[in-house]
């Protein structure tokens, strides 16, 4: 078949290598003029993990990882309440940090390495528009041209403008919102940034995070317990609306607060968004289908969201390699073998724990630090996670590779 990609990004790339793998001419549009290897620290665990050994890239993914051996919880004076490892046995599952962590931007990388011989990469155009009909799908480009394609995959993130033109007219985006803003960006790395991630409570529904992943640069993250009409309109403001936003909410914040926003001021590295998941019923549409985020955003805070994007282009490829000439079984198939493991990383994600995660009293935020250490001096959470016998997806087993016997 002949197959648009529209997305650039890891969901993108990882389905186009598993069809041209199958032997289908691959096409993917990206909006950006160049590849968009950009972004902070991720993860992967459980299946992400298989899918990317399935690809063969395993090896290459562990040189590039970011050494990150645990998470600290921090008081205003910067002293470490709680310290909790990362699970290096390998087995049971991960903690809050992952074996596997890497940036973003080496993980796409890796995955443009690994295409770019056998996919057709446009940079600097998006599908405007489309049209489908039982033999065929037309796109309509950003520069005024068009073409037809078998088959055209939105892996165009959490606001996917393809989900949106694939659903009814008028029908709301499929958002669960649980009323959490994140912003991050880099900032100069100085002598006391360690390996070990920082978190840090604050009043009033506040957490910042800080992790270095080089010796030359520390990534820093501001999370925002909030449910109004300002904090969920921000992310669409020019930038330097946003680092107003953030700045404001957290200037008293206290810790390293001030240092954090002095280096917001010139950072090429910021970006602001709304926690949320998206939850819909609609992955496929005739010859119209949706991958990673852009299908079933897990958010941030499930740990799975790298792994969903990497697993969920597994399996579409998948089908769609097996029964190339029956797309309608293929995508009934993708939806039924992917939508239990989507359900249970998305499940992993509970709003009144989140909450209480990001106390907005100091009762609440020194007892979470008290009963934190407590746990970790038991060594709770290693033990926890060593004899846990599933991962955040579950028992969940990720289908045979998608290329062709």
């Amino acid at each position: 078949m002949k197959v648009l990609v529209c997305g650039g990004g890891i969901a993108g790339q990882a389905l186009a290598y598993w069809l041209a793998r199958g032997g289908h001419q691959v096409v993917v549009v990206e909006r950006f003029g160049a590849l968009r290897a950009t972004g902070a620290q991720v993860d992967l665990r459980g299946q992400g993990i298989e899918a990317v050994e399935a690809m063969g890239l395993l090896e290459a993914v562990k040189s590039k990882l970011v050494d990150e051996p645990g998470v600290a919880f921090v008081d205003s004076r910067g002293r470490r309440r709680a310290t909790i490892m990362a699970n290096t046995s390998g087995q049971g599952r991960q903690t809050l940090t992952s074996e596997y962590e890497i940036m973003r931007g080496d993980l796409v990388r890796l995955l443009h390495d690994a295409t770019k011989n056998d996919v057709d990469y446009v940079f600097g155009r998006s599908v405007d528009r489309f049209e489908q009909d039982e033999a065929k799908v037309v796109a309509h480009f950003s520069d005024g041209s068009s073409g037809e394609f078998d088959l055209l995959v939105g892996a165009d993130g959490q606001g996917s403008r393809v989900r949106r033109a694939l659903l009814p007219a008028g029908t709301p985006e499929p958002y669960r919102r649980v009323g959490i803003h994140m912003a991050y960006w880099f900032v100069p790395r100085i002598a006391s940034d360690s390996n070990i991630r920082d978190t840090y409570l604050a009043l009033g529904g506040r957490m910042i995070m800080r992790r270095s992943h080089n010796p030359d640069e520390t990534q820093v993250y501001f999370s925002l317990r909030e449910t109004s009409e300002e904090a969920s309109g921000i992310h669409r403001e020019p930038v330097e609306r946003q680092k107003r936003f953030w700045a404001d909410r957290f200037r008293d914040a206290g810790w390293q607060t001030g240092r954090f926003i002095e280096g917001m001021r010139d950072t090429p590295s910021f970006y602001s968004q709304e926690v949320v998941q998206v939850r819909t019923n609609t992955w496929a549409k005739g010859r119209v289908a949706l991958v990673g985020d852009a299908a079933h955003c897990a958010s941030p805070y499930s740990g799975m969201g790298v792994s969903g994007a990497l697993v969920g282009a597994h399996v579409l490829a998948g089908e769609i390699n097996r029964h190339p000439d029956d797309l309608p079984r293929a995508l009934a198939n993708y939806d039924t073998t992917l939508r239990p493991f989507v359900d249970e990383i998305q499940a992993t994600v509970k709003p009144r724990l989140l909450r209480l995660g990001m106390p907005a009293g100091r009762f609440g935020i020194n007892t979470f630090l008290t009963l934190t250490g407590a746990a970790t001096a038991l060594r709770i959470p290693d033990l926890v996670a060593r004899f846990s016998a599933e991962d955040r997806g579950g028992m969940w087993q990720l289908p045979e590779s998608p290329e062709p016997a």
